[in-house]
């Protein structure tokens, strides 16, 4: 009995020692540090610079993706470092972080300061992607939706491919910064999904070092530049239209791109507007003694928008029988007009009276150019130039470039306000801030600061300020915190009476719930109204959606309304995979930090 006990004890002994055996391994191998202090955990990310976290909620939830992060820390070795908290030891490092993982949470650190969340999948491979470039987009081949496109990670790849593939080929090349490459990414994606076992759609991110060879080639010189090849050789380059429908069709029957028609110039389309020359400008001028004319020039977005409103209202004039004349000077052609009257910008609308320049107009739209027509008369002169807010005596406190770093390290609490002078949103907070800056005066370890954005480059592109205003927390002036509360004087002098629990200075939420908000809004049925509670969930049922975080009390948000209402209806109406929603950031302030939403609408 006695040596069946001593044979049981040891065989227990022996299966915890190997069963532990390969977690002491692993950890010796891989070097994860494991971190329950939180003294240690800030002195750690602050001395490394690159640092992707594991919140675990216990030793179970991390047991399934132990391999991972050794084969990921093995592969950073050197350019990144992996750390694992595990929440059922580290309860107040958790707590003070505010993280409560449900399973495990991954977040990375750069030079000391949160990033943002890891939210890409759980594998080698996309982790070491994100380590590589933590502030870059998810590469495309992660990207979901994106598992019928061919992604080419090599010269050597892609000249085994062109060897062996005997479909029809349509290539992408594209840089993963580039705005138009993004835009078509969705469509060619669903394209390479609606023609596979046909053809092959493949995409090759050439902004990389390595794929350098492959961008000289191919002479790769703009994004994205699509090339369609048959039997392994380059035959042309795409020539249909960047969507879904338009990449379909063209794949059917491939052409080289056909020469654009030459746009037809304005005056040669039929209407009531007179084109001026220097042949007969001063004798239509001497001939009428009321003419608006419009300096414009053929390329010009805004031109192109103004000229069927200034169409429209010299069709007007004529079938009310108001005196005057409508004309138009493309000063890209006529430049001995254009320097005569100092155009420097387009379109540039004057009028002339008795056949001598008047005065400047800037109305753009067909009712009020009609209306100034009638009784032509000289608009107020322009106000003053408003004063510089550095100029207006407060007690904020105006940082440059010289007194930034002296001045911040002084401060226990500092809260700096970096801003445009021309920004309204900045407009409106500056007096609230002047306010509660006035109010904590007294308090020496308190100071309320402004940084000029258009003046002080350097500091604003130095703190990632991105939006208008930007408000940011210094401690010493180190570890900024970007301020999520509100913009009344009440909010930012209870935010630095306490800053250590920004939680207590979020705006009120807005009385009335998103739909009410939307409701005079034609479209707004085809919308969603997404909250905490719903967000993941939908993401997740909806392969394409376009999310709009807003404030209600937002001008800009409110003009871009009508336009979003109307764009989710055209969405539905025409059967596109895709959706638009719409948060309440003031409502929903979680969502808002989660995805770094600075301004409105984001």
């Amino acid at each position: 009995m006695w040596h069946a006990r001593k044979k049981m004890k040891f065989s227990v002994l022996w299966l915890a020692i190997v069963s532990t055996l390969p977690f002491y391994l692993g950890a010796k191998q891989n070097s994860i540090q494991e971190i329950d202090d939180l003294k240690d955990f800030k002195k750690y990310i602050k001395t490394k610079p690159n640092v992707l976290v594991v919140f675990a909620k216990n030793s179970k939830a991390l047991s399934q993706y132990r391999q991972t992060f050794s084969d990921v820390s093995q592969e950073m070795k050197g350019k990144a470092s992996l750390i694992i908290v595990d929440c059922s030891e580290a309860k107040k490092l958790c707590k003070n972080l505010k993280v409560n993982p449900t399973s495990i949470e991954l977040k990375h650190y750069k030079g000391g300061n949160f990033n943002k969340d890891y939210d890409r999948k759980m594998v080698t491979k996309s982790m070491v992607n994100f380590l590589l470039d933590p502030t870059g987009d998810i590469p495309w081949e992660e990207e979901s939706g994106a598992e019928d496109v061919v992604h080419v990670e090599s010269p050597k790849a892609f000249s085994k491919m062109l060897k062996k593939q005997k479909q029809p080929m349509l290539v992408m090349f594209y840089a993963p910064w580039c705005g138009f490459c993004k835009r078509l990414k969705p469509d060619f994606a669903a394209a390479a999904t609606a023609l596979k076992g046909e053809a092959i759609l493949a995409g090759i991110d050439v902004d990389k070092p390595h794929q350098m060879e492959l961008r000289q080639e191919y002479n790769i010189t703009g994004f994205p530049t699509l090339y369609y090849f048959e039997n392994g050789k380059k035959k042309f380059s795409y020539g249909g239209e960047n969507n879904k429908d338009g990449i379909l069709s063209w794949m059917k029957d491939p052409k080289p791109p056909q020469p654009k028609e030459e746009e037809k110039p304005w005056s040669a389309e039929p209407s009531n507007v007179v084109h001026l020359t220097d042949d007969n400008f001063s004798t239509v001028l001497a001939e009428n003694p009321s003419v608006l004319i419009m300096f414009y020039a053929p390329w010009c977005g805004h031109c192109k928008t103004m000229k069927p409103e200034y169409t429209k209202a010299a069709e007007a004039m004529k079938e009310q029988n108001i005196a005057g004349v409508l004309a138009a000077v493309d000063a890209t052609k006529e430049k001995k007009i254009g320097d005569q009257f100092k155009i420097t910008g387009f379109p540039t609308v004057k009028y002339f009276k008795d056949g001598e320049f008047a005065f400047d107009f800037s109305e753009r739209t067909e009712d009020k150019i009609v209306e100034f027509m009638k009784n032509p008369s000289e608009p107020p002169p322009p106000p003053a130039p408003e004063q510089n807010w550095a100029d207006v005596p407060s007690d904020v406190v105006h940082l440059t470039d010289e007194n930034y770093k002296p001045f911040l390290r002084k401060k226990k609490h500092a809260l700096i306000m970096f801003y445009a002078p021309w920004c309204g949103h900045c407009k409106k907070a500056k007096p609230e801030f002047q306010n509660a800056a006035a109010k904590l005066v007294d308090d020496q370890k308190v100071a309320f600061c402004a940084v000029d954005c258009t003046v002080y480059q350097n500091l604003c592109t130095q703190n990632d300020v991105t939006g208008y205003p930007t408000l940011k927390y210094f401690n010493y002036g180190k570890n900024p915190q970007n301020y999520m509360g509100g913009r009344e004087e009440a909010d930012f002098v209870k935010f630095m009476k306490d800053p250590s629990n920004p939680g207590a200075t979020p705006p009120p939420p807005p009385s009335d719930p998103p739909e009410k908000q939307w409701a005079d809004v034609k479209g707004m049925e085809n919308l969603h109204f997404l909250s905490a509670s719903n967000f993941d969930t939908f993401l997740q049922d909806h392969k394409s959606a376009l999310v709009m975080f807003y404030a209600p009390w937002c001008g800009h948000c409110k003009a871009m309304k009508p336009a979003y209402g109307e764009a989710a209806s055209i969405l539905k109406e025409e059967k596109i995979d895709g959706v638009l929603a719409a948060v309440d950031a003031t409502a929903e302030p979680a969502l808002g930090n989660r995805y770094n939403v600075r301004g409105y609408p984001t």
